[in-house]
């Protein structure tokens, strides 16, 4: 099973931000066993969506030359608040360094205005290819896949001059 947990990108700035939205259904399957009678996002699902967010400004920033773009490291996480069915859990995601395949970012969730998660993430960004030369078609394919569903999840606004 794959979670794509960003429904939405609503704002995205090359190298610097993104601002994205997880809309919680009572419909998705966890939710029966992420709590009976309380069903709620899990934390580390909320996190999942911090890093899919993240994973998605650095695929645009980059030009999609990377095939993979992996969470390495999490600090700092907050839980401060529960996000219920019915809610939308707003991902905001900042640049905060850049150095060779590793980026670290600031990122935060909120509902209705309020903080429910929030933490300081490294992503590792390569190609398959780089440890397995026989790797390139899963490489392109995965590439080619995240193109095709960026362009279902963002609608980039023209620039004004």
């Amino acid at each position: 099973m794959r979670f794509q947990l960003v429904d939405r990108i609503l704002e995205l700035v090359p190298g610097k931000s993104i601002t994205a939205i997880k809309n919680l259904s009572l419909a998705e399957e966890y939710l029966a066993d992420h709590f009976p009678g309380f069903p709620v996002l899990p934390g580390v699902l909320m996190v999942e969506a911090l890093t899919q967010a993240s994973a998605w400004l650095l695929k645009v920033t980059d030009g999609f030359a990377y095939s993979t773009v992996m969470l390495k490291q999490a600090k700092a996480i907050k839980f401060n608040n529960f996000v219920s069915p019915g809610r939308t859990l707003h991902l905001a995601v900042e640049v905060q360094s850049r150095e060779g395949d590793l980026t670290t970012v600031k990122a935060q969730g909120t509902v209705d205005g309020g903080s429910a998660v929030s933490a300081r993430l490294i992503l590792q960004r390569f190609n398959l290819v780089q440890n397995n030369p026989e790797m390139a078609a899963s490489d392109a394919l995965a590439i080619e896949q995240s193109r095709l569903l960026l362009k279902q999840i963002w609608t980039p606004q023209p620039v004004s001059s």
